[in-house]
């Protein structure tokens, strides 16, 4: 007589992409302050003490979650300049990915923006947002730099500054197709990117805007 076959608990790493991914439903449908830690241990079949094996609290939950999202933009942005021909059409095509990631979350790229606006009020919360920010543009800036040397760019700005610029529209394009379906061209953030690339004068050879 054979017995059972043992069910094989799921991996560290297998719950935290559960937890993950049902938090990111949860906090979608419901809003990151309405939510709890219960809200996203149901919906991953989960008690609270897996999801707390895993994370400290909610915003750590909701940190982690910012950091996907911003790792998995950095890393589309980068293949896309690293495969096209010019700098022109490497930020278009950069830009109009933006805008098609911005089209289909905009309401979660809305609830973190909401987020780390409140996380001011908690001193750790808005010093974790804080650092995060610092890195992303530290990370952005460097990838900037390495675009304007690749294509022999002169920029308008600093590297750092144009990464706040850059910062600065992909969060209020996200408010304004969030509260203006459709207000956002397909093309627009591409467009944009494209004169910055070209404001600080193009090289001999750099494909001009039309």
């Amino acid at each position: 007589m054979t017995g059972r076959p043992e069910r094989s608990r799921p991996t560290r790493e297998e719950t935290r992409r559960r937890v993950l991914s049902a938090a990111h439903d949860v906090f979608t449908t419901r809003g990151i302050e309405a939510a709890s830690v219960a809200d996203v241990a149901a919906a991953a079949g989960l008690t609270k003490g897996a999801v707390y094996s895993s994370f400290r609290s909610k915003n750590d939950l909701v940190l982690a979650l910012m950091d996907e999202y911003v790792a998995e933009r950095q890393r589309e942005a980068t293949a896309l300049f690293d495969s096209a021909a010019d700098a022109d059409h490497a930020l278009r095509d950069v830009g109009k990915h933006l805008v098609d990631a911005i089209h289909t979350g905009a309401r979660w790229q809305r609830l973190l923006i909401a987020y780390a606006v409140s996380g001011q009020r908690d001193p750790e919360l808005a010093d974790a947002l804080r650092t995060r920010r610092q890195r992303l543009r530290e990370s952005l800036a460097a990838m900037i730099e390495r675009v304007a040397e690749r294509h022999g760019l002169t920029l308008p700005f600093p590297p750092d500054e144009a990464a706040t610029v850059v910062l600065a529209l992909s969060n209020g394009f996200a408010v304004e197709d969030s509260l203006d379906p459709g207000a956002v061209p397909d093309d627009l953030f591409g467009r944009v990117l494209a004169v910055l690339g070209t404001a600080g004068g193009a090289t001999p050879g750099d494909t001009a805007m039309p």
